[in-house]
This record gives C-alpha cells, structure tokens and sequence, in this order.
C-alpha cells in the first residue's frame, strides 16, 4: 500500500541506525548554538546578546540554505526561518520568566 498509493519504498532496516544518529547529532550542533556564547563571553548579560546575534544568524544561514535546496526562494526561507525561530524563542523566554516569578 506505500508503494501504489503513496509512492514510498519500504524503508531498509539498517538505515535506521544512520538516520536516528544523524538526527542526534543535529539536535547537538543546533542546541550548541546558542550555548557557545555562554562559555565564552564571561558576562551573562553580554553572553545573551551575543547568543541571541548567533541564532539569528544561523537561523538565516540555514533558512537560506533550506531555501536553495527546495526550490523556493532562498532569501524568502531565511526571512522565513528567522522569524519563526525569533517567535519559537521568544515564547520559550517568556514562559520561563513566567515561570521564574511564581
């Protein structure tokens, strides 16, 4: 049935372990992102503009990048992403000052 009404192969088994690390392994680079910064910049205040400037930036990099390889318009993808990672962050920054003054 995934083959006729989907047009999807049946997923070989030792894939599995390549894709489940590949995963795993972008889940650390992408979550290193915005952390580097507070293991180098000795100030905390400081450590989160910087932090914030990076993921921003990788967010535009990587949006564009996206953009390139599915054919839509690279510019558009990073604006895209930028945002949504902005909005995606800024809710998660909220919610835990919420948090935090409880």
């Amino acid at each position: 049935m995934m083959k006729f009404e989907l047009g999807l192969e049946k997923p070989e088994p030792r894939r599995a372990l390549v894709s489940a690390a590949t995963i795993a392994l972008s889940y650390v680079a992408g979550g290193l992102v915005p952390l580097l910064p507070y293991m180098f910049v000795p100030e905390a205040g400081r450590a989160m503009a910087v932090s914030v400037a990076v993921t921003l930036a990788a967010l535009l990099f990587f949006g564009f990048v996206k953009g390139r390889f599915t054919g839509d318009r690279p510019f558009f993808s990073a604006v895209q992403t930028t945002v949504v990672g902005a909005l995606a962050s800024a809710a998660a920054y909220a919610m835990a000052r919420a948090v935090q003054s409880i």
